[in-house]
C-alpha cells in the first residue's frame, strides 16, 4: 500500500511584509510631500512642519537658551515701524504718501519716546531698533539683565503672550518692574495684565533674534485648527 506524501512550499511573504511594497509606499509618500501641488499635500508639510518645530526644536532650543518659550511668532502689527490699518502711532496716515524709513518713523513716534527720556541716538542703538512684521519669528534669550530698549516677551491679559519693547525700568519694594511699548502703538497697554508695570513672574524672555516670514507656518496652522474648535496658545 502505497502512502502519497504532501510536499510543502514555502508560505509567500504577505503584501504587507513585502519590501518592494514598503518601497512604493515610501516614494509615493516622498512625491507627496515634496512634488505633489496639491492642497492636501500643501496641509501635509505644514502639519509635519509645526510638529517638528513643537517638538523637537522647541524643546531642544529653549533648553539651551533657558527659557520655555525659545521661538515665539510674531501674530500683530504692533511692532511694525509702517503704516497699518492707515495708523501709525495712534495718528491717521495716508499708507500712498508714505515711505517707510527709521527716520520717517521718528519723525512721526519720537516724540513719545523723547518725553521719556529716549533719545533717537538711543533709540538706534537698541536691539530690533527697526521693530519687526506679522509673520516673523523672534528667538527668546532668558529675561536677565534687562534694559530699556530690550524687546520683552511676557504674559499679558490674552493666551499668546507680548511681545514689545522696554520703555522704563524701575525699583519698587526691592522688586523690579518693567514698562513696555508696541512700536507701532500710540501707547502701552493699560490695565490688568497690561504692560506699564510689569513683574518679574510674567516674564517669559528677551527678543534676541527675528527670522522674517517663518512665523506664517504657526499662524496659518493655529487659524486652520481654530476651524475645528481646537486652540494652540504657543
Amino acid at each position: 500500500m502505497s502512502h502519497s506524501s504532501s510536499s510543502h512550499s514555502p508560505s509567500s511573504p504577505t503584501p504587507s511584509s513585502n519590501p518592494t511594497n514598503w518601497k512604493s509606499k515610501a516614494k509615493r509618500a516622498w512625491k507627496f510631500f515634496w512634488h505633489d501641488d496639491s492642497l492636501a499635500s500643501w496641509l501635509a508639510n505644514m502639519v509635519v512642519a509645526f510638529l517638528v518645530i513643537y517638538f523637537i526644536v522647541y524643546p531642544v532650543l529653549g533648553s539651551a537658551l533657558g527659557t520655555s518659550f525659545p521661538i515665539v511668532a510674531v501674530l500683530s502689527e504692533s511692532m511694525q515701524h509702517n503704516i497699518h490699518d492707515e495708523n501709525l502711532c495712534g495718528q491717521s496716515m495716508d499708507r500712498s504718501t508714505w515711505k517707510d524709513s527709521f527716520d520717517n518713523y521718528w519723525d512721526l513716534c519720537g516724540y513719545w519716546y523723547e518725553q521719556r527720556n529716549i533719545t533717537k541716538e538711543q533709540f538706534t542703538d537698541f536691539p530690533l531698533k527697526n521693530g519687526f512684521n506679522k509673520g516673523d519669528v523672534i528667538i527668546l534669550y532668558k529675561p536677565n539683565n534687562i534694559q530699556v530698549g530690550d524687546v520683552l516677551i511676557f504674559q499679558g491679559n490674552r493666551p499668546q503672550p507680548i511681545i514689545h519693547r522696554v520703555v522704563k525700568v524701575w525699583q519698587e519694594d526691592s522688586n523690579t518692574y518693567y514698562q513696555t511699548k508696541g512700536d507701532h502703538n500710540g501707547d502701552s497697554i493699560t490695565g490688568a495684565l497690561g504692560e506699564s508695570k510689569i513683574s518679574k513672574d510674567r516674564l517669559l524672555g528677551k527678543g534676541v533674534i527675528r527670522l522674517p516670514y517663518l512665523g506664517w507656518v504657526k499662524i496659518l496652522f493655529v487659524e486652520f485648527m481654530s476651524l475645528f474648535g481646537i486652540q494652540i496658545t504657543r
